[in-house]
């Protein structure tokens, strides 16, 4: 479990974003205390193998989890026309959310044809802030996949305009594939998943389309690799966008 420190919570309190009390007693959260938490994947298994763990531990302190999907993985399933492959995959992101209680919701681009333009950074900006956020998790831009690329890019863009009103929130990044496809990635906060490390996996593993058991153990590894980081068995990093609003993790 982490701590808010003295600079998280008064940043916190200045800035009149909630500090999560259950981050320090481990109780849930109240009404006055619960956020608005969405995580962005550029496709169906990306907020789950990047976030998962944390998605798990804020539903289960009360706080409402959304996971944004950019697409549909329409390009995931060989042999698959677009619809029939968007609709596989949106059936596994049901079942995953389900393990997580999280919340889908999809920005309607294509997977491999994703966009940024002003149209695009205007569709998207309107889909996330509808949902009211408190945290945001994207995906780190330095990747090898152009959609993790413009998943991430379409939330910044969407932060920075935000980022000096009242509906401002808390931007963090995640990793996915370290050193395959996320690189330079050197976390500023961890959270502890030894809790919910079962169901992160269940949650992977509920992508049945993209056979799991073949890349399931790059983030077995990345898991155990942060908990040593950590001081705990599993753990997922991230790193904080430092001009964003603190915000303490689970």
């Amino acid at each position: 479990m982490t701590r808010p420190n003295r600079r998280e919570v008064l940043g916190a309190a200045v800035l009149g974003l909630p500090v999560l009390a259950a981050a320090q007693a481990g109780q849930s959260a109240g009404p006055a205390d619960r956020l608005k938490v969405v995580v962005v994947g550029g496709h169906p298994d990306d907020p789950e193998s990047g976030c998962g763990g944390t998605i798990a531990r804020f539903a289960d302190l009360g706080h409402e989890v959304v996971a944004l999907y950019l697409t549909r993985g329409e390009e995931g399933i060989e042999g698959k026309s677009h619809e029939q492959a968007a609709a596989i995959r949106t059936a596994e992101v049901e079942n995953a959310c389900r393990i997580l209680k999280a919340r889908p919701v999809f920005a309607g681009q294509i997977d491999g044809e994703t966009e940024i333009n002003f149209r695009r950074y205007d569709d998207f900006e309107a889909v996330l802030m509808k949902e009211k956020p408190n945290v945001v998790f994207t995906q780190w831009p330095v990747d090898t996949h152009r959609d993790h690329r413009a998943a991430s890019l379409l939330t910044y863009e969407t932060w920075l305009k935000s980022s000096r009103g009242p509906s401002a929130f808390s931007l963090y990044y995640y990793e996915v594939m370290t050193g395959t496809q996320t690189q330079v990635f050197r976390p500023t906060h961890y959270v502890d998943i030894t809790a919910t490390e079962r169901r992160k996996r269940d949650a992977i593993y509920a992508h049945v389309s993209q056979k799991p058991a073949e890349w399931f153990p790059v983030h077995d590894q990345m898991n155990r690799f942060r908990g040593r980081e950590h001081g705990c068995a599993f753990a997922e990093g991230f790193i904080h966008h430092d001009h964003s609003r603190p915000a303490a993790l689970p």
